[in-house]
């Protein structure tokens, strides 16, 4: 028996982010459905919680509207989220398909971070590493503690695995950093400096750099953007219409709407990381920056998608005749 096809897009239904997704039979089904979590056997009541962990900072906020809900989990990488829960629930035929698809990925990637060839022993290193952490499933004590629970579906698989192999990296030089100011710390006379304690958490000092340098490249890249090709972002982002209320709008039908977006989003994406890459003039108007190494950008990314408030109001105002903007943020 095949399994049932959910509606289509346009008819997707609404969420009230008053009550547990559970609550919200169709809609959950639609997004399992979607996911295609039930090859994985990732069950509709597993795939629930792991969307309410996802939307849970939105849920926390109190100002979740039915639509914003819908915008935010319809949004999701969904057939990577399931990939990601099944792998974190120890299913060896994800775990199989994981290997097969993302480890020659994970070397390439490794091997960008390092500057060295894919096939090196060091970007092999570094790649493989990772997979004890993402299997991290001890059955004995039975505690989860796979790296994938932190994924949550807010970028594709490829980026987060990205940013975790790049945060892996930079956490291991600054592990050896520390170890060579612990040992020079033995001075000739025998005595020793004491190096202050770490925090337990370690704060990447470059945060701040890294998400402002994304705005800025967001930015100029939105700049270079035909004004049909912004009124949409502008409609769909910062008014948060949906794509049949813009397709009405633009007198355009709801699937050209959407595959529109879909371009566009690829094509900034690719324009932030090539200005990211090759580097950005200075807010002073001075000399450009140096550009970003991949381990960098991929942090970029993933620093920018975890809290950074972006003015989409401001990026994207509305036309001279529609008046100003409301001033809404978005994370």
């Amino acid at each position: 028996m095949t399994e049932d096809i959910p509606v289509r897009r346009g008819n997707r239904p609404t969420v009230d982010p008053a009550l547990p997704l559970d609550a919200c039979a169709s809609f959950v089904e639609w997004l399992h459905a979607q996911s295609k979590a039930s090859r994985w056997g990732v069950s509709r009541e597993s795939f629930t919680e792991v969307l309410q962990r996802s939307a849970k900072k939105l849920l926390a906020a109190g100002t979740a509207t039915p639509q914003k809900l819908e915008q935010y989990l319809g949004a999701l990488h969904l057939e990577d989220l399931a990939l990601a829960t099944a792998c974190a629930q120890g299913c060896e035929p994800a775990w199989e398909h994981f290997i097969t698809t993302y480890r020659s990925y994970l070397r390439a990637a490794a091997a960008a971070i390092l500057r060295c060839s894919s096939g090196s022993a060091e970007a092999s290193e570094l790649a493989d590493s990772l997979f004890s952490e993402l299997y991290g499933i001890d059955k004995q004590k039975g505690t989860d503690r796979s790296l994938f629970r932190y994924f949550h579906g807010r970028s594709s698989l490829k980026t987060w695995l990205r940013a975790v192999l790049a945060q892996r990296h930079i956490d291991a030089l600054r592990a050896g950093r520390r170890l060579e100011e612990l040992v020079e710390g033995d001075a000739c006379d025998g005595s020793k400096r004491t190096p202050s304690s770490p925090p337990a958490q370690f704060a990447d000092p470059h945060r701040r750099r890294y998400t402002e340098l994304f705005v800025r490249a967001l930015e100029a890249s939105l700049e270079r953007r035909e004004p049909r090709e912004k009124e949409r972002l502008r409609l769909y982002y910062a008014e948060e219409k949906t794509l049949a209320e813009i397709g009405r709008l633009l007198g355009e039908h709801e699937s050209s709407v959407s595959r529109h977006l879909d371009s566009v989003r690829r094509d900034l994406r690719n324009e932030v990381e090539e200005l990211l890459r090759r580097g950005l003039v200075a807010a002073n108007g001075s000399a450009a920056q140096p550009g970003l190494s991949e381990a960098e950008i991929a942090l970029c990314f993933e620093y920018s998608a975890e809290n950074t408030p972006i003015d989409l109001d401001k990026l994207l105002p509305p036309p001279q005749s529609q008046g100003p903007a409301s001033g809404k943020q978005r994370t």
